[in-house]
């Protein structure tokens, strides 16, 4: 037997950019991003998001204008391509090769950009058209949702659905740029606004106990949007990510360790059996509930603390208790369950969740009990049902 072996490194920047106006004429930003090419001006393709682009009509002139004003950086080779959003996009692979399509089209090349303005969704369908097309051409995410800035629009990774699993085919791929505009989530409902929120709450249970103070100390601000309060969120909250894809030594997650995922071996599940009626940061939030309440079944958490994470989530306006936990299958089994069996083929064979210690403090079990699971289940459904007949009798004492 012989052997040839060479050890291959190579580095990525991952440059995440905070910024308004980020179309407007005088922001110089996305011409100093683009201007990173082979020298020649480069072709952009600009994919918008359509709920997005019915909510800002004027943003898809603007991106037109801002082009023509910097023709000597960047050409526009079309006009925005405006493509559906949501979670339910991701579920037909005719989407991504409508992308690539027009990356054909258009003779996109490995010097030129594909940019990606919306929600998490379109940047995970755009980001796979483009890390495939020519094995991969420059990709810059512009995220517009509390979400998407501040969790999955700073990341690494692109999918779609398949075979009844989230993100079941996908890549991992450093963008050329994330670039996240505050102004751009002005025209988002108070129910997308607040999605982003509960990966704050995630992080900052698993990482940083000092963040979580600070949502607990902005929570009220929070839940009415205030703007600043919203940014410093978002700002913290994606700072830590990308330190955490930068330094945790498994950015393309190669292990089976996945702590930025507490919380989502239950979301994940629980989006499908809700045929994504449920938005993922609020299936989010009802999976890091069930863990925190496991984690304290468990003897991992103390009591204070687990209420301290239960009443934050609480008081940011997000559900605890779906009644998607109680679905069961033809055979009388909790559909919820089969998301561990799922994560742990998506993670590469063993089973690997991330619970509580602590606040700030996250590790990792190997093993989920159904009996403590199906328990805690049954604890934030009555604690659900506590909160609606209290909710009930203050109506009727007014």
């Amino acid at each position: 037997m012989s052997l040839i072996e060479r050890a291959i490194s190579i580095r990525f920047q991952h440059r995440v950019y905070f910024t308004r106006n980020v179309f407007g004429l005088g922001n110089p930003l996305l011409k100093g991003v683009l201007a990173g090419g082979s020298g020649q001006v480069p072709k952009v393709l600009v994919a918008l998001d359509e709920s997005l682009h019915l909510a800002q009509p004027a943003l898809a002139p603007q991106i037109e204008t801002w082009f023509k004003s910097n023709g000597e950086g960047a050409k526009l080779v079309c006009p925005p391509v405006i493509l559906e959003g949501g979670e339910r996009v991701k579920n037909s692979y005719f989407h991504v090769s409508e992308i690539q399509s027009q990356i054909d089209r258009y003779h996109i090349d490995r010097h030129s950009y594909v940019i990606a303005v919306g929600g998490g969704a379109l940047l995970d369908l755009v980001g796979l058209a483009a890390a495939t097309a020519h094995r991969g051409v420059r990709h810059v995410r512009v995220p517009t949702t509390t979400l998407s800035q501040d969790d999955s629009g700073v990341g690494v990774k692109n999918g779609m659905n398949a075979f009844g699993k989230k993100n079941f085919i996908g890549t991992f791929a450093v963008p050329w740029a994330v670039i996240n505009d505050f102004e751009l989530l002005a025209s988002l409902s108070p129910r997308d606004k607040r999605a982003g929120y509960i990966e704050a709450v995630k992080v900052a249970c698993i990482r940083d106990a000092g963040f979580f103070e600070f949502i607990e100390r902005d929570a009220a601000k929070l839940r009415e949007f205030d703007p600043e309060a919203m940014q410093r969120l978002i700002h913290r909250c994606a700072e830590l990510h990308v330190n955490h894809i930068a330094t945790s030594g498994d950015p393309f997650e190669m292990g089976s360790a996945r702590p930025l995922d507490f919380g989502h071996w239950a979301a994940h599940k629980l989006e499908q059996i809700s045929e994504y009626k449920l938005r993922h940061g609020e299936a989010v939030a009802i999976g890091i509930a069930l863990d925190v309440v496991y984690s304290r079944r468990a003897g991992f958490l103390d009591s204070a603390s687990a209420e301290r994470v239960l009443k934050l989530i609480e008081d940011l306006g997000f559900d605890i208790f779906a009644n998607e936990l109680l679905h069961v299958d033809s055979e009388g089994a909790l559909m919820v369950l089969k998301g561990l069996e799922e994560f742990r083929e998506h993670l590469g064979g063993q089973l690997s969740i991330t619970l509580l210690q602590g606040i700030g403090n996250g590790f990792e079990v190997h093993e989920m009990h159904p009996s403590v699971v199906i328990a805690a289940i049954r604890e934030l459904e009555e604690r659900s049902q506590r909160k609606v007949q209290a909710r009930v009798v203050s109506m009727f004492q007014r």
